[in-house]
């Protein structure tokens, strides 16, 4: 699904809630420029675009226009979105890589410190349906050396068009639901990051799921590919062993009732049949984990709970 360019910018370089007053939406951590609006990205959204601009594109700071107007929110900290995405050398002009345009995969992109500091802002500038055009100074690109592998000397400046297909929200927004007494209790801090509460009894010999929200999204089905965030902590001491929200994004990976999931069996049991925008709590027993074989944080025999928000299905 991630070509060159995505892979390096998004490695780094490109229940109960409690609840308050809704805080306003952020501010985009751009704002347009003279060198972003002298870039000129024509044709069909969607399409690979036919891209055009002055160069060398030298700004201070990374600027950001939106060409084609979405709608909807502008992306926020820990949404995910699947976006076409063209690179070119903005001190030379050089194109560096058009991707996940027309028949192509999508680039799932994150707004988070896990991607590109100038991707990052620029995404923050977008909403679903945005095309936007992205200038980013070294600063917020690959710094002072550049990267030579793939056409950027040092002090080069990058230029980006983003068309935003999809976004997903950074949690579940559906409707809170108590779960039963004996079950771990979950506690949402503001951005939804779950805090978890496991009871000192002994835990259920079989998987047990709790719908902690109720989403109105569609359903999941054995096969589909899910968008998600999770928690997982060990039963027997409520450590967290992994968890998407610490990770810095969003996941994605196929649930399946056969051989073909890319998860343990107890997380597709939580999954599948549940709908989008849900929050599931599942006890995962051993014998739908890991069973006798330790993994990682995770000693052999462990019984497991996650708490998973369902973001999308792709």
């Amino acid at each position: 699904m991630r070509s060159s360019f995505a892979l390096i910018a998004t490695a780094g370089l490109v229940a109960v809630a409690l609840t308050g007053c809704t805080a306003p939406a952020p501010a985009p951590e751009a704002s347009t420029g003279g060198s972003s609006e002298l870039i000129e990205a024509t044709g069909e959204f969607g399409s690979a675009p036919k891209v055009d601009f002055p160069t060398p594109l030298m700004p201070s700071e990374t600027e950001c226009t939106e060409i084609i107007e979405g709608e909807g929110p502008l992306l926020t900290e820990g949404q995910m979105a699947l976006v076409g995405l063209a690179v070119y050398n903005g001190a030379t002009g050089d194109e560096l890589q058009v991707t996940g345009f027309g028949d192509e995969d999508a680039v799932p992109l994150t707004v988070s410190d896990t991607t590109l500091p100038g991707l990052k802002k620029g995404l923050t500038c977008a909403r679903e349906g945005s095309r936007v055009a992205v200038v980013v100074p070294e600063k917020d690109g690959f710094g002072p050396n550049g990267n030579q592998s793939i056409g950027i000397a040092p002090g080069d400046s990058l230029v980006l068009v983003l068309d935003v297909q999809q976004a997903f929200p950074s949690r579940a927004d559906g409707a809170v639901r108590l779960s039963r007494d004996g079950f771990p209790a979950v506690v949402l801090a503001p951005d939804g990051r779950p805090g978890i509460t496991v009871p000192k009894n002994d835990p259920p010999e079989q998987t047990e799921v709790e719908v902690l929200k109720e989403g109105s999204g569609e359903v999941v089905e054995s096969g589909d590919t899910v968008v998600v965030q999770y928690t997982g902590v060990l039963w027997d001491d409520n450590s967290v062993f992994d968890s998407s929200w610490e990770n810095g994004s969003p996941v994605t990976f196929t649930v399946s009732e056969g051989e073909d999931a890319q998860v343990i069996p107890g997380f597709s049991k939580a999954i599948i049949g549940q709908t989008v925008g849900s929050q599931v709590g599942v006890i995962v027993s051993p014998e739908d984990g890991y069973g006798d074989q330790a993994n990682a944080k995770i000693p052999a025999g462990s019984t497991l709970f996650f708490v998973v928000d369902i973001l999308g299905v792709l």
